[in-house]
């Protein structure tokens, strides 16, 4: 489920994003493999800069605390010409994203 919501935030921003000179970038590279009840894995490069891999693992299978643990990342470049990159792990707790950009807790 959460990585189900994750996904959703991802479309919602692309739908968001506006017209520009990206908007006839080209997906140069894309690797999608669902793997059934195990797993899934996916990545994609397109041609301004943009890229994401993702990789989902079932944990703990067929025990009361069987979970999907996501892991991956996504990099662009920023409109003031910085590439920033986020890794993230999602599973049972939480969304847990780092980068060099983000606030980090105390």
């Amino acid at each position: 489920m959460k990585s189900f919501i994750v996904l959703a935030l991802f479309v919602a921003a692309a739908v968001a994003a506006p017209a520009g000179p990206d908007a006839d970038a080209q997906i140069l590279k894309q690797d999608v493999d669902n793997i059934g009840v195990d797993g899934y894995s996916y990545g994609y490069e397109t041609s301004n800069g943009i890229s994401a891999q993702e990789q989902g693992q079932l944990k703990n299978a067929g025990s009361e605390n069987e979970a999907i643990e996501v892991r991956g990342q996504f990099s662009y470049t920023g409109a003031d010409g910085v590439v920033y990159t986020v890794t993230y792990v999602a599973n049972e707790n939480g969304f847990q994203p780092q980068g060099a950009h983000l606030p980090v807790a105390p």
